[in-house]
């Protein structure tokens, strides 16, 4: 149970959003009055929290928001998405709090344990978080995605165990104080805020050393982006990559790798836990939404999956495991996210395709950036058909009209990327009679 003293009615803006929604569950189910705004419908969220009875409003309209609220509570991106709005919030003189914010508050006095890094970090939440609930250690779980076990991004416990996947993009994760840290990987990414690796390397020090002695932090110690970083901690390391695995649902080297991470972090959270418990639970672990997601068959009987791919490392290594799957033809349809990230990582983009037989590049999901006026999907495509992989610029419609067209029983129809061009896959998909 969290109590935050003198507050009792909280309105979160952007509700809809994948980590705030979980917090809006969490702060329900803890006795909080709450409400949300959110720009547009997004019912893999807004569902779960309008069927605990909280009112939701569509736009951004201060009217939204009682007089009496106690607290607002914002996701960070509303604060270039609808700045007036923001502005006419605090104007009122509500008291304001951003979401990586308030997480860090849920979260104090709890056995917090944060799981950050470049990449993985979902699913190793998610795992670990089944892993601790199945051996009935009651955790409570922020994901940043629909767990199917849960069927839901919040799992709520009753024991001081507080799983919650953390955010280095503008430090954010630097809210939270854990007592065990999990780092699956480092990489540069998130270029319209980090300078370079070091600066992303920086941060991540700072997270390392808010781990008490008494803690731990579990990582790949091998790893050359982070080996440098581990040397006079308080806390001690443990190394995930020794650990064996189960095989797993989910395919990939980079999922057992994540499962690895999860093997660790259940152990050191859990110092009991049987190992049969943990390799039971991994081996059941079904995934989450967007996450290698099976969608079902096009018309042709071709598969569909859908994941939130967005880095060259992880296109690269999502492509591995759709190779795994079958040897038919790979056709992808990437939906770049930030004009910053297409654009300093257009290089490793053009090299990451590698293994599929096509390559649709969506148009750049701008997210919170203005188009440079020179990074674009049709560039990207041109680019990566000099490295041999047949790729060229389409729209939504055009996407799924070519793969209906060109795919056949036995191929893998993917959509990648951390925009909306999961609604593609949707669209493929022949629905069940």
């Amino acid at each position: 149970m969290t109590r935050i003293t003198g507050i009792q009615k909280i309105h979160l803006v952007g509700i809809g959003g994948i980590g705030i929604s979980a917090l809006a569950q969490l702060l329900h189910h803890d006795g909080y009055t709450i409400s949300g705004t959110n720009d547009s419908e997004s019912p893999e969220t807004l569902d779960r929290i309008r069927a605990l009875g909280v009112p939701i409003h569509i736009g951004a309209d201060i009217e939204n928001i009682d007089s009496d609220t106690d607290l607002v509570v914002y996701s960070a991106a509303w604060e270039t998405r609808a700045p007036e709005f923001m502005e006419a919030i605090a104007a009122r003189g509500i008291p304001m709090k951003s979401y990586f914010q308030m997480l860090g508050d849920v979260s104090l006095g709890k056995t917090t344990i944060a799981v950050a890094g470049t990449h993985g970090k979902t699913t190793t939440t998610a795992m670990l978080a089944r892993v601790l609930r199945d051996a009935e250690a009651s955790p409570t779980a922020i994901v940043g995605s629909v767990v199917r076990e849960f069927d839901s991004n919040y799992l709520a416990g009753t024991s001081d165990l507080f799983v919650v996947e953390s955010c280095e993009y503008r430090r954010h994760f630097l809210n939270l104080t854990p007592t065990i840290l999990v780092v699956t990987n480092i990489e540069f990414d998130h270029s319209d805020y980090f300078k370079d690796l070091a600066d992303v390397q920086a941060a991540f020090r700072s997270f390392m050393e808010k781990v008490p002695e008494e803690g731990a932090i579990v990582t790949n110690p091998n790893d050359p982006n982070i080996a440098p970083l581990l040397r006079g901690l308080a806390a001690p390391i443990i190394d995930y990559t020794r650990e064996e695995v189960p095989v797993l649902r989910m395919p990939g080297e980079f999922n057992r790798m994540n499962a690895r991470a999860a093997a660790a972090a259940a152990r050191a959270s859990l110092l009991h836990i049987s190992e049969e418990a943990i390799q039971e639970s991994l081996a059941a672990f079904e995934g989450t939404w967007r996450r290698f997601e099976y969608k079902g068959k096009t018309k042709s009987g071709a598969d569909v999956y859908d994941d939130y791919a967005h880095h060259p490392t992880a296109i690269q290594k999502t492509i591995l495991a759709a190779r795994e799957k079958n040897h038919g033809k790979l056709l992808i349809a990437f939906h770049p996210h930030t004009y910053s990230r297409t654009r300093d990582l257009f290089e490793q983009f053009t090299t990451a395709f590698e293994g599929a037989d096509k390559v649709l590049i969506a148009p750049i999901f701008a997210a919170r950036e203005p188009d440079d006026g020179v990074t674009s999907s049709e560039k990207l495509a041109e680019h990566i058909r000099k490295t041999g992989v047949h790729a060229e610029a389409a729209t939504f419609d055009e996407i799924e009209e070519i793969f209906n067209q060109e795919s056949e029983e036995g191929d893998i129809v993917m959509t990648m990327g951390a925009g909306d061009v999961y609604t593609v896959a949707d669209r493929l998909v022949v629905p069940h009679t």
